[in-house]
């Protein structure tokens, strides 16, 4: 795990960056349905999971600026960049109705990231124990497929005043609107590190990055 620290006096959004720490501390998220037709047949085409497919893209944006993988740290009141972040996905347990957590490494190398990945979840499978271990894995951020519904809107709360600025991301099921699928996404962020057009810029992101895999493969 390797950061560097911002200086908080140069710092670009210095402004927004001390009003929403004191001022008014909070956070914003946006729900949007993207295009994931070409993603889903892509899928179909080389028999790959979708689901891990979109977990690659959607890492690969979030990595893709340092603003996506900025930190507070509160023991020393700094605001840091990690070098990189990685997912926190989740296996769901039908038999417990339970999840578990877990931490899988992010790498641009898609074939590493995708074999990783999957084996990271069939080794979750295996176990029922929540596992939540966030000390240990503090460049990680919150990536969770919502698997039962194709939703409109969703928000996620956080504690007020609490400083937590790596992105928490949600999905939910695709389906056929005017012969295209679409999925919903929602992106958390916290209002000091992120505005709606941070925020708005992620989807687009997650066009780009879904063009260029299907494109490469």
């Amino acid at each position: 795990m390797n950061y560097r620290i911002i200086d908080k006096e140069t710092y670009y959004r210095k402004g927004v960056y001390r009003h929403f720490t004191q001022d008014c501390k909070c956070s914003t998220s946006m729900t949007a349905r993207i295009d994931v037709t070409a993603l889903a047949e892509h899928s179909k085409r080389t028999g790959t999971k979708f689901y891990i497919n979109f977990l690659y893209i959607l890492s690969k944006a979030l990595n893709s600026r340092e603003d996506y993988r900025m930190a507070y740290l509160w023991q020393t009141d700094e605001l840091i960049c990690y070098d990189v972040i990685h997912p926190t996905q989740y296996v769901f347990h039908e038999d417990t109705e339970t999840c578990t957590p877990v931490y899988t490494e992010y790498r641009e190398d898609y074939p590493w990231f995708y074999r990783h990945a999957l084996e990271d979840v069939e080794r979750a499978k295996l176990t029922r124990e929540y596992g939540l271990d966030a000390a240990n894995h503090p460049n990680w951020f919150d990536a969770s497929y919502i698997s039962w519904l194709s939703y409109d809107s969703l928000n996620i709360e956080l504690p007020d005043g609490y400083l937590y600025f790596l992105p928490i991301v949600n999905w939910g099921r695709y389906r056929e609107e005017g012969g295209r699928k679409t999925m919903p996404v929602s992106v958390r962020m916290n209002h000091a590190v992120a505005d709606g057009y941070l925020i708005a810029n992620v989807f687009r992101l997650l066009e780009k990055e879904t063009a260029d895999l299907v494109r490469r493969s």
